[in-house]
């Protein structure tokens, strides 16, 4: 993954504990299997939570689009699927 997206002026206003961990995490996706992406977003959620981070919808609409700006089109819509889901999930707790 490019390391372009940490430059991106839209990430200029981000709590820097949330930056410091969307860095952390684009370092270990980095390192990660194409077939292990989404599981590894999954766990950026939950280790946010044990960061007592919480990210608003604005900003993980924004992660996600700047993140997802260089994927195919079907690994996009894999990642929807995903966010929905989770979005689900979490309503249910």
């Amino acid at each position: 993954m490019a390391n372009t997206w940490k430059n991106d002026s839209r990430l200029n206003g981000m709590n820097p504990q949330k930056l410091d961990l969307l860095i952390h995490f684009s370092n270990r996706l980095a390192k990660t299997p194409k077939a292990q992406l989404l599981g590894e977003f999954m766990n950026l959620n939950m280790e946010a939570q044990n960061r007592g981070l919480q990210f608003t919808d604005q900003e993980t609409s924004l992660i996600t689009e700047i993140l997802t700006e260089n994927l195919p089109e079907s690994d996009r819509k894999r990642l929807d699927t995903l966010r929905l889901l989770s979005r689900k999930l979490a309503q249910q707790k």
